[in-house]
């Protein structure tokens, strides 16, 4: 892939039994609007299912929006798997409903970055542009 190639985010919006949800319009709007490829994760939004997706697409990033309160193991289950895959070079960011308290272990675990529900869409979007090269993904 070239540096000329947007690009490729997947987004998930788990819920519960692994089950996920489209991500939010706004969010997608402000990703394909600062020239990222978004790809919905689908249905199947455990783990393995996010890992899955990331890994057939070739997508550098995944970005997840956590409503559960089960974040940890989420991401967790997240970056295992994509060093288990080869895929340890994926970016993985997040948002959502996620404590403070636990933003510095999720990122001391590997997460890139996490927006705070009040962050702007745009604001994640020109984040991902501006810190991830499609060539770092899998």
């Amino acid at each position: 892939m070239s540096e000329s190639d947007p690009i490729r985010v997947v987004m998930a919006k788990p819920e519960a039994g692994g089950k996920g949800a489209a991500a939010p319009p706004t969010l997608v709007e402000a990703f394909t609007g600062a020239g990222l490829e978004v790809i919905q994760a689908g249905d199947d939004q455990s783990p393995v299912g996010l890992v899955d997706t990331v890994v057939r697409e070739g997508a550098a990033v995944i970005c997840i929006s956590s409503l559960l309160g089960d974040h940890e193991a989420l991401f967790g289950g997240v970056l295992d798997l994509l060093a288990e895959r080869g895929a340890g070079k994926v970016t993985v960011i997040g948002g959502g409903i996620i404590p403070t308290n636990d933003v510095t272990g999720l990122k001391a675990r590997g997460v890139a970055e996490i927006f705070s529900s009040g962050t702007p869409a745009w604001a994640a979007a020109e984040w991902v542009r501006d810190h991830v090269r499609q060539s770092s993904g899998v």
